[in-house]
């Protein structure tokens, strides 16, 4: 049964990532899902400023349609290079951002934004993972990609998929690169149940 009990205040995921979705579910027992429509888009090269700020418009667009409640609001990316990969656009695009990602170590960001409405009391905050990829041959990649059609995933992977005999190792939290750093979002999520 998860920590937190959502009969104290109902919760809201601004979010239809099924792995967000499974995850917050390790944590509280129930909770509604709202699809976010905000562009996934910021004219900024800083990750921490992008996550942060793509999930707080996401929790904010969601909050301001519950007058009770909590909000959650998150944003991952993908980076190596100084170069933020966000969701591929197409099949063509996910086999660059893969080779790209090959034979070296990125980071995935990720944000999240929790909002309590009334008060509209915010908090937000980020977590970083390295994560190393082996060096992959050109058929390994676009056999994932036919395989999991990672379109909806930022640097055109989920770890959690076929994609893991691509990673060499990580080093930070595992929940993180799936789309939530839950131990963070948990000890944040506390304050706001009073726990």
């Amino acid at each position: 049964m998860p920590l937190i009990d959502s009969s104290i205040k109902p919760v809201v995921l601004a979010s239809q990532s099924p792995r967000r979705i499974e995850l917050l579910k390790k944590i509280i027992d129930q909770f509604e899902v709202q699809v976010s429509h905000v562009e996934e888009t910021l004219d900024t090269d800083d990750p921490v400023t992008f996550v942060r700020e793509i999930s707080r418009r996401k929790a904010a667009e969601i909050a301001a349609l519950f007058d009770h409640g909590i909000i959650i609001g998150a944003d991952s990316i993908v980076v190596s290079n100084s170069r933020i990969l966000g969701k591929p656009r197409n099949r063509d695009e996910a086999i660059e951002m893969l080779t790209f990602l090959s034979d070296r170590t990125h980071q995935v960001y990720t944000g999240f934004t929790i909002i309590e409405n009334p008060g509209g009391k915010i908090h937000t905050d980020i977590e970083v993972t390295d994560v190393v990829f082996r060096k992959l041959k050109p058929w390994e990649i676009e056999r994932y990609i036919d395989v999991a059609q990672p379109f909806d995933k930022a640097g055109s992977y989920g770890i959690q998929d076929e994609s893991a005999v691509f990673v060499e190792k990580i080093d930070g939290c595992f929940y993180n690169v799936m789309g939530l750093p839950l131990t963070k979002l948990y000890n944040s999520l506390k304050p706001f149940f009073k726990l």
